[in-house]
């Protein structure tokens, strides 16, 4: 072969690629009208599988109950009620979600991150502070934060740590659109000090230059809360 023709080889493999790259990244995408979920299917796919067409009802694409305020008589203050593929079938590849998130005075929706989603988040009532916190750029996590109100707009891009915190004296409502059928949560403190089986208390006591019994304090209490 040629150099000229290995050259257009190698360009080709590479744009393939990067293109797979940037299909297997998203949530895959429809290739018909909807896929409604077959919640009968026994087999294992990256999403669900469809059911037939002539099954498909309108109540696949639908849900209720959004403007019931949601319980935030718990310790963080806060209620999520996540509106996905698991609850709208309908929803199966297209690529998108909703929540509606409910504030007692000085509730707070912890820091957390969506793996799989980029959430844009309005507040309609009450005041809220919300942030988000980069990636290691260098040595630094930069921090972006806000103070939004009734009506403002706020973006937490993909995968990044965000929190948002009602810190007023009423209680707060906002609605949040993530770019994923099933954007997943990992709330940060649950994950590092409520996994089971737990971490290494050594492990978590070098990562946060702590004492190991400050560790085990915090790993005893997220295991009380969470088999009360």
């Amino acid at each position: 072969m040629t150099p000229k023709i290995l050259l257009v080889i190698a360009a080709l493999l590479a744009l393939q690629l990067a293109t797979s790259r940037v299909v297997w990244a998203s949530d895959p995408s429809p290739l018909q009208d909807f896929c409604v979920v077959d919640n009968s299917s026994k087999v294992f796919v990256n999403g669900f599988v469809c059911k037939s067409m002539d099954d498909v009802k309108a109540e696949d694409f639908f849900t209720y109950g959004l403007d019931k305020p949601g319980n935030t008589i718990n310790k963080l203050g806060s209620n999520v009620r996540a509106v996905n593929v698991n609850t709208i079938p309908g929803l199966n590849t297209l690529g998108i979600s909703m929540a509606r998130i409910d504030f007692a005075p000085r509730g707070l929706n912890p820091p957390h991150t969506h793996p799989r989603a980029t959430e844009i988040l309005t507040v309609l009532k009450g005041e809220l502070y919300v942030g988000f916190v980069t990636s290691n750029i260098g040595q630094t996590n930069r921090l972006f934060t806000k103070i939004l109100k009734k009506g403002d707009v706020f973006v937490f891009p993909q995968g990044l740590v965000h929190f948002q915190f009602n810190r007023g004296h009423t209680r707060a409502i906002a609605i949040a659109a993530l770019s994923s059928q099933n954007p997943g949560t990992i709330t940060v403190a649950n994950a590092v000090f409520g996994s089971k089986p737990s971490i290494s208390d050594e492990v978590l006591s070098k990562a946060f230059q702590v004492d190991q019994k400050i560790v085990d304090r915090l790993q005893a209490q997220f295991w009380m809360d969470n088999n009360n």
